[in-house]
């Protein structure tokens, strides 16, 4: 996730810098407990005779439920206290007959208000009064304020957003002087009693990880501009289970969603034509359990969680898994609204219930401690909190379907402490990341039950930058492979890249995986992501231009450093840099991730942060020129080549010997004259060429042997092939070369080009890549 800082910058100087101070409190290992033992949440129950709420703090002093008849504009219909019990969970059992008794005969919306140490309860307290106040935030991080409804952490839905564009006034939500005496209740979001549903989420795939091939997508990007589809469909969860049948014939067999939980963004539409104040990307996280509302063509209670699991079967219904992207290291209550200000923060949902317990705070507990710069940390080494993060991927996996996840900033995920400092270690058996793989088993290596665990392996600052560094059961995005790749393609003459550093990455880079027992397909292998430049914007653009106006902007933020470059302005050269980008994907070791709409070369005009740009340039578009037509066309050919040929898939690293007697090493390197690549070759800064051969019978692959040649170089270079094997022949499946531009450049299994055998001499265009089989 690009950043987009929403809390002060001093505040983040602050975080940054106070990365030495003493660590509070590094709990011991939680004991594993049940999924949700505690039953969090509102729920009916078997018979649908009364409605059990329940919710944790281990901090509050009275918390009241506040029942509603809809979710905006009228006050409660009733308000109960709830009886503290056992672990801290406080509950009410509120029968039907009672319930219809207060006038609610339909949905149930309801919201809780909470006092303690620093706001006690007092009868006289009346909405919107101070009766009771002592501080804002206390000296235990206290920041109780019942004039705030909040919502219900483990809601399986939320009504609607904090703001709308019918209500845009988010300071009703805020502490502090101003605001603290400002009633929420009216306004804000309310939790939904979901009674249920028969909506089945199909037959789950069980493919290994090693032989998928992720499409990232944005849920209301991906048929937003789809004329295709019913306009009622488009943008939703609906439209993109009707995308489901296209993703499979472009050969993709997961796909990944930016966040698909409950986020501020019914206000995007309120200036359809503005960028202020919109979240399109969705990394503000209100809710773990609720899919967001705005996604669904059906909106009535209910509607979203259906329908999500309508979507689910469809994409299921290909063999295509479902991962969500999930944002676990800050929450959408975000942080301090002015870093020189401790008192004046939002309080929703889990600052006014037991703020210590769900976020990381500072050594004084007055402020968040943040490695997001987005407002501060979720407190992810605490037991309690944990169990929220445990229990929403539960059900996301369980009731909703979900096969897989995608970890924002996973590194906040392996913090060692509560307060006051950031220490990364994934020996830490209590930390969340190792207990999210004793509590969700990761899908096994050979495939099966289990699930997909993806990690962002970074964050700001302290230890954060973890490429490499993550336990067992955990692949991640190789940043370093996106690096190598573009500097390869890029920036030679600027920035050094050998081609021993090329060899490392393409064959799965074992320096990161292989010395604590993972495998290259614990790499994702990406070139792109929804953060940064498109695939054709990487090849077209030599600097960003966030600041353009509409559709394409304006956009804040960005990295600077992207490994970019136009090719010169060269159309075609941009279109030949794209192809060998997405072929080198295709034939490395490890899991290939394509950001959607790459496959057709998109362009956002060199925006490459366009976290807040909710427009018709930043969602895909299905009507394509020529050249995005013949580029879509090899990007699926590549596509099926490797899903065509298991020895570009391994389960482990190769190794550089014959393991079956047939005279040829599994894996061998290349130099362009033929010889073998030696440590001098690979180390020698001035070589940019290199050229592998895979043994395929090693991997009972229909190919004997699979050849690669990628040239680096400006210039033509020539490679003198290598032995094809015995009676075997070299034939070309594709060349990038803009002499081999087409709808058919990436040839079908059984029209490949003969070239010839061992020794024969290949001129290799500058900047190209060329894959030959052995048959």
């Amino acid at each position: 996730m690009k950043l987009r800082r929403t809390a002060s910058a001093a505040m983040a100087a602050f975080a940054l810098s106070s990365l030495s101070a003493t660590c509070l409190l590094a709990v011991p290992a939680p004991a594993l407990a049940a999924i949700n033992a505690s039953q969090l949440g509102a729920a009916y129950d078997a018979g649908k005779t009364s409605v059990n709420f329940r919710i944790y703090s281990s901090r509050a002093t009275r918390i009241e439920l506040y029942l509603y008849s809809s979710a905006t504009g009228t006050a409660e219909k009733a308000r109960l206290g709830l009886t503290k019990g056992s672990g801290n969970v406080w509950s009410a059992n509120v029968t039907a007959a009672a319930l219809a008794g207060y006038g609610i005969t339909g949905t149930v919306y309801y919201g809780y208000r909470a006092w303690g140490p620093n706001w006690p309860y007092n009868a006289a307290w009346t909405k919107g009064s101070a009766t009771g106040f002592i501080s804002d935030v206390d000296a235990a991080g206290n920041r109780f304020n019942p004039n705030k409804l909040l919502s219900d952490p483990y809601a399986r839905e939320l009504s609607h957003d904090p703001t709308t564009p019918t209500m845009s006034n988010a300071t009703i939500y805020a502490s502090g002087a101003l605001y603290r005496n400002i009633d929420s209740g009216s306004s804000a979001p309310k939790g939904m009693v979901l009674a249920g549903d028969t909506q089945s989420i199909g037959t789950k795939p069980t493919r290994a990880l090693k032989d998928d091939i992720i499409y990232e997508a944005h849920v209301r990007g991906l048929t937003q501009n789809d004329t295709g589809i019913a306009a009622a469909y488009r943008g939703t969860y609906k439209g993109a289970g009707l995308k489901a049948a296209y993703l499979a014939s472009l050969g993709v067999t997961a796909i990944e969603f930016l966040p698909v939980q409950e986020t501020q963004n019914d206000t995007n539409d309120a200036d359809p034509t503005s960028t202020t104040g919109d979240n399109y990307w969705g990394y503000m996280t209100l809710n773990y359990f609720a899919p967001d509302r705005r996604y669904a063509a059906d909106k009535t209670p209910g509607g979203p969680t259906r329908e999500f699991k309508e979507m689910v079967k469809a994409f299921h219904d290909q063999g295509i898994k479902v991962l969500i992207d999930v944002v676990y290291n800050h929450t959408g209550e975000g942080g301090a609204w002015s870093g020189s200000d401790t008192t004046t923060y939002n309080v929703q949902s889990m600052r006014g219930l037991d703020n210590p317990t769900y976020y990381s705070l500072t050594s004084d507990m007055q402020s968040s401690w943040d490695n997001t710069g987005v407002g501060g940390n979720y407190n992810t080494r605490n037991p309690i909190a944990q169990n929220l993060i445990v229990d929403s991927l539960a059900y996301w996996r369980d009731t909703l379907g979900v096969d897989g996840y995608r970890f924002d900033l996973a590194s906040v995920l392996g913090n060692t402490c509560e307060h006051g400092c950031f220490n990364f270690l994934k020996t830490d058996s209590g930390n969340a990341l190792n207990r999210i793989v004793a509590e969700l088993p990761p899908r096994p290596a050979g495939g099966g039950s289990g699930v997909d665990l993806i990690a962002e392996p970074w964050a700001i600052g302290g230890n954060s930058y973890q490429v490499g560094g993550f336990p067992a059961g955990w692949s991640e995005w190789n940043g370093l492979y996106r690096d190598m790749v573009r500097a390869s393609q890029n920036q030679l003459g600027s920035v050094t890249v050998t081609t021993g550093s090329m060899a490392t990455r393409f064959a799965g880079s074992s320096d990161l995986y292989g010395d604590d027992g993972r495998k290259p397909w614990n790499s994702v292998n990406f070139i792109t992501a929804h953060d940064g430049f498109t695939l054709k914007d990487l090849y077209g653009c030599n600097s960003k231009n966030n600041t353009q106006p509409w559709p394409y902007g304006v956009s804040d933020g960005g990295e600077d450093n992207n490994h970019s470059w136009d090719q010169g302005s060269i159309a075609a050269d941009q279109r030949k840099a794209a192809r060998n980008g997405m072929a080198l994907m295709m034939l490395s070791a490890g899991v290939p991730m394509v950001v959607g709409g790459d496959e057709a070369l998109r362009s956002l005009n060199c925006n490459n942060n366009p976290y807040n740009l909710d427009s018709g340039a930043n969602w895909q578009g299905w009507s394509w020129t020529t050249d995005q037509s013949n580029f879509q066309n090899f990007s699926k050919g590549m596509i099926a080549f490797r899903k065509a040929h298991p020895a570009l898939r391994p389960a482990n690293f190769y190794s550089a010997v014959d393991n079956n007697g047939n005279v040829m090493e599994q894996l061998r390197w290349f130099k362009p004259n033929g010889q073998v690549a030696d440590a001098a070759y690979f180390n020698d800064t001035a070589n940019h060429a290199i050229g592998w051969r895979i043994d395929g019978s090693e991997f009972g692959d229909s190919a004997s042997a699979i050849y690669v040649a990628y040239n680096a170089w400006s210039a033509q270079v020539n490679f003198v092939l290598p032995w094809p094997g015995a009676g075997k022949t070299w034939y070309r499946v594709t060349d990038s070369c803009g002499w081999a531009e087409g709808a058919a450049q990436v040839r079908a299994p059984g029209s490949e080009d003969l070239i010839g055998g061992e020794n024969t001499s290949y001129g290799l265009c500058g900047r190209g890549a060329l894959l030959l089989i052995a048959k």
